[in-house]
């Protein structure tokens, strides 16, 4: 069966298309940690808690969470292409506003600035997630999207290890409009790729039926759920490593940072080949690569309370963090695979709200049990987490049916 999406689409258009999110979403995911390498000088210059610096970060979660799917529905029925330059355009904006309400002391101002930037970073992430993977032909697909969500860490650890040298070298109200600028290349580099069109996302728009169906899938939902699995364990691992490390094995706050900087580090070299391990490995077959992580995660993380020597953890860290991390790249692929052309987006949409939600709990609730009980119930909480991702992973759905591979739609 002909592919109506990407068989009108070039090698060079293929790359530039993933070259141009990539860019994106790094610009964005700079933008969005970038507050926290420089929390102590934000809050000694604005007079501030450590609760509402942090504000500064997890407000752009919040915005994703409430925004997420009313994007993906208007990526669905409205040009993608100038959907996406809105995000830039909003990425922009949303730097430099930050950078005067910063310089002013204006925290409110800041904030909403913030908001700004998340919207961009939702729109970014819906958009290119959907359009990379339908760029290529099926047997690629995974690989494609999972090189692209590697643009996620790779922004973080942009954002972490640059806002200190900006803050030394221009102040820190400069991070914001700068890493907003490198959206300015993205933006380039995505028109030039689509000038003709933009794979994939050329399908009549999706009617009633169609968005009824994608809500009350039960295939969407089990993935849906393994992807706020999947994220809460990302962000308990990420928020509570380093003073677990601290802690445990007195060390100091730079070196456990240090050592924590290894998890999603690693993120980069898993959600890249996430997609590769399950084509090649698994012959296109997405439920093992699952399985098996958290499968792996599940004693991972409970040995966290057992290891007593420093190198042991160090290596857990980098085991736990690639197997966690081979989901979030592959994850966003497999919803794909799973609905019909004209809802992809806007399943892509729900996916990435259900999985930041999990992103926002689960450091809250982590936080929680320590306070109570300490740190080696919270891993044991974790580790209860993951063997929920093992049994519902049985569960899952193999891409094959209906959907997959009938992209003639458009």
């Amino acid at each position: 069966m002909s592919d109506g999406t990407y068989n009108q689409t070039s090698r060079t258009e293929a790359v530039g298309l993933l070259t141009g999110f990539f860019i994106l979403s790094v610009a964005a995911a700079a933008y969005e940690i970038a507050p926290a390498s420089v929390f102590p000088v934000i809050q000694e210059s604005l007079g501030i808690g450590g609760s509402t610096a942090g504000l500064l970060v997890s407000i752009m979660y919040a915005t994703a969470v409430l925004t997420s799917i009313p994007v993906g529905i208007v990526l669905d029925r409205f040009s993608v292409r100038r959907v996406v330059f809105f995000g830039a355009v909003a990425l922009s904006v949303a730097g430099v506003w930050g950078w005067y309400a910063a310089s002013a002391g204006a925290y409110l101002s800041l904030l909403a600035s913030r908001i700004l930037g998340g919207l961009a970073y939702v729109i970014f992430w819906n958009a290119g997630a959907n359009a990379v993977g339908s760029a290529v032909t099926p047997r690629y697909r995974a690989t494609a999207v999972g090189v692209f969500t590697a643009s996620a860490p790779v922004g973080f650890a942009l954002g972490q290890f640059g806002s200190p040298l900006i803050e030394d070298a221009a102040g820190w109200p400069a991070v914001f409009p700068l890493f907003a600028a490198l959206c300015v290349v993205g933006i380039a580099i995505f028109l030039l790729a689509t000038r003709r069109h933009v794979p994939g996302v050329d399908a009549a728009a999706p009617d009633r039926r169609a968005l009824r169906e994608l809500f009350t899938s039960q295939a969407v939902w089990i993935v849906c759920v393994l992807c706020f699995l999947a994220y809460s364990l990302y962000l308990f691992v990420n928020t509570w490593l380093p003073s677990y490390l601290v802690d445990t094995f007195d060390i100091s706050l730079a070196a456990s940072g240090l050592l924590t900087a290894l998890f999603p580090a690693i993120g980069a070299v898993a959600r890249s080949s996430s997609g590769f391990i399950s084509d090649r490995v698994f012959s296109g077959k997405r439920r093992p690569v699952i399985l098996s992580s958290f499968a792996i995660t599940t004693p991972g993380i409970v040995a966290f309370v057992f290891v007593s020597q420093l190198g042991f953890v160090i290596g857990t860290v980098v085991v736990v963090g690639f197997v966690i991390q081979l989901i979030n790249g592959l994850i966003f692929s497999y919803i794909a695979e799973l609905v019909a052309p004209p809802v992809r987006t806007t399943a892509v949409s729900l996916l990435t709200s259900i999985g930041l939600l999990g992103a926002f709990v689960s450091p809250i609730a982590a936080g929680a049990i320590i306070d109570l009980a300490g740190y080696q119930l919270a891993f044991f909480a974790a580790g209860g987490v993951a063997l929920v991702g093992v049994l519902l992973a049985l569960r899952a759905p193999e891409p094959g049916g209906e959907f997959r591979g009938s992209d003639s739609h458009s």
